[in-house]
C-alpha cells in the first residue's frame, strides 16, 4: 500500500520542511521507500541546468529513494514571491496535470511519499486555483504544521476547519516550537488540543542546530 502525506503549514516560515525531513528520516527507519516532494517552488538557486529550491534539496537528501532535481521540484521560480504572482509576470502556468504527473512518477519509485505545499492551506496556484485544489483532486491525506508562536491558535484552527469543509483527510499536527521555549508555549499547545479536531501527532523541540538531530529524542506518532 502506497501512503501519500500533504504537508501544509498554518503560514510560511513555520517549519514545514524541516519537520518534513524528520518525518521521511523516521519512515526510512520504519522499513519504507521514501520520496519528498515539493511539486511547486519560488526562492530558488541557479544550478548549470535548473533552478533549485533549498527545500526541495533538503527533501531530495533525505528521501531514500534516489531521485533528480527535476522529480524533486517539477515546478520552480528563481525569486522568491508567491508562485501564481511569479506565474503571471513570467508567463509560466502552473499546471496542475504537470504536478500528477511528477507524483504519479515518484509513486512508481517510492510507497510513502511526502509532499510538501508552499505557504499556507490555501496558496494560490493561479487566479482559479488553489494548492487545496490540488490536493483535493488527488485525494491526499494532510497533516498540518503548526508553529508555535503568537497568532498560532487561530491560524490552526482555521486551517482546519477549511480542510474538513472541503471532505479532505487530516490525519492530525504536529507542533512546532520554531522559536526558543518561552512561559506561553505550553499554553498555546493545551489550548490547540482543545479546539483542533485532529491528533497531535507529537511536538518538535526549538532546536538551534538543525543539523544534529537525535531523532530518538523526538517523539512523533508516524502516520
Amino acid at each position: 500500500m502506497i501512503k501519500k502525506f500533504f504537508i501544509t503549514g498554518t503560514d510560511t516560515n513555520v517549519g514545514k520542511t524541516f519537520v518534513s525531513s524528520i518525518l521521511l528520516q523516521k519512515a526510512t527507519a520504519a522499513g519504507y521507500q521514501t520520496a519528498g516532494y515539493k511539486p511547486v517552488s519560488s526562492g530558488c538557486k541557479k544550478e548549470i541546468y535548473s533552478l533549485m529550491n533549498n527545500d526541495a534539496m533538503i527533501l531530495k537528501k533525505n528521501s531514500s529513494i534516489k531521485l533528480s532535481n527535476q522529480e524533486v521540484n517539477p515546478i520552480s521560480f528563481l525569486e522568491s514571491a508567491p508562485p501564481h504572482i511569479l506565474s503571471q509576470l513570467q508567463k509560466k502556468t502552473i499546471n496542475i496535470e504537470d504536478m500528477s504527473l511528477g507524483l504519479e512518477n515518484i509513486t512508481k519509485k517510492s510507497n510513502w511519499i511526502l509532499i510538501e505545499g508552499a505557504g499556507g492551506w490555501y496558496t494560490p496556484l493561479s487566479n482559479e486555483k488553489t494548492f487545496s485544489d490540488w490536493v483535493k483532486k488527488e485525494q491526499l491525506t494532510v497533516i498540518i504544521i503548526v508553529g508555535i508562536k503568537l497568532g498560532c491558535i487561530n491560524h490552526a484552527i482555521l486551517t482546519e476547519k477549511a480542510i474538513i469543509s472541503e471532505k479532505i483527510k487530516c490525519i492530525g499536527w504536529i507542533a512546532n516550537n520554531v522559536l526558543p521555549y518561552n512561559q506561553y508555549n505550553i499554553y498555546y499547545i493545551q489550548t490547540l488540543l482543545n479546539y483542533i479536531k485532529s491528533p497531535l501527532l507529537g511536538t518538535i523541540p526549538y532546536l538551534k542546530n538543525k543539523n544534529k538531530i537525535n531523532l530518538e529524542k523526538i517523539k512523533i506518532k508516524l502516520p
